[in-house]
């Protein structure tokens, strides 16, 4: 997919953040849009933005997890736009908590919008894909997905699940020989709300401190993150990693392998305990 004129783009998590930024810009390229996030006031503004700069753009309300209402809006797309060119599943959330913690109702609403949600939609819209001739699929995991960190047991476990998913379904697009491309990108710290959404951040520490940590660490507007998406989709990459955190990630787990673990462990340790001297998280962390 050399270019991005005229074909018709569907993208979940649109009301904000990475997902905003890729409609802005597809708009901006003759994108035609099919927009969803959870948030409709959110991702109504994003139409609105589209909509601005000559777009077609629509929004839907949707949650991601929810096969029965995805289904709805796969044909609810097709019926407005006639086609689909391009799916982009990027909607997702957060979730701070050890696995001892952690509880079942928090792990189940995680799995389901970042594993459930991007399975849902690959299928769903894949033979509509295959059908335009011309078709991409977009699958957001993260540099979680490349190494595995403390407290971030369930979000590791999605974007891995994402990635292994997306190299497969890849692979499967080759051998049958189908007209769809595969890409499955790793962004790293993000300047997104999917901070101060996120769940099981009050147990362990202040959670308005976090969000201005985050916001602080993250190192990549959503714009450069699509930047480099839509860069990747016109050179049919396999992977796309975002920002030099996601690329330093990368390295560290190919040089070193599994024995990263050895070496985050004791520097988790020492963040926790920087983390709690500073008022970020409860003395009670670990």
């Amino acid at each position: 997919m050399r270019t991005f004129s005229n074909k018709v783009v569907a993208i979940t998590g649109a009301g904000s953040g990475i997902g905003r930024a890729l409609a802005l810009q597809l708009a901006a390229e003759g994108s035609r849009l099919a927009l969803s996030d959870v948030n409709i006031d959110g991702v109504s503004e994003t139409a609105a933005q589209c909509q601005s700069v000559g777009s077609l753009a629509r929004a839907y309300k949707l949650d991601v997890a929810d096969r029965e209402a995805f289904k709805d809006h796969c044909s609810a797309v097709i019926e407005d736009f006639g086609s689909v060119n391009m799916l982009v599943n990027n909607a997702g959330v957060a979730l701070g908590a050890d696995v001892l913690d952690m509880n079942w109702e928090d792990f189940d609403w995680l799995m389901g919008i970042n594993f459930w949600g991007v399975a849902n939609g690959t299928k769903l819209f894949l033979p509509k894909l295959i059908e335009s001739g011309d078709g991409h699929v977009v699958n957001v995991s993260s540099v979680f997905g490349l190494m595995a960190i403390p407290s971030q047991s369930a979000y590791n476990a999605a974007k891995f699940a994402v990635r292994g998913f997306t190299e497969a379904l890849r692979q499967e697009m080759r051998i049958g020989r189908h007209p769809v491309g595969v890409t499955c990108v790793h962004p790293g710290g993000i300047k997104t709300n999917i901070a101060r959404n996120a769940r099981g951040v009050e147990a362990i520490g202040d959670l308005g401190k976090m969000v201005e940590h985050f916001d602080r660490i993250a190192l990549t507007t959503p714009e450069r993150a699509a930047s480099a998406i839509l860069k990747g989709v016109r050179h049919n990459k396999p992977r796309v990693l975002i920002g030099p955190d996601a690329r330093g990630f990368d390295v560290i787990t190919r040089v070193v392998g599994p024995r990263y673990q050895d070496i985050n462990a004791p520097l988790a340790r020492l963040g926790y305990a920087i983390g709690r001297k500073s008022g970020l998280l409860r003395s009670e962390t670990p």
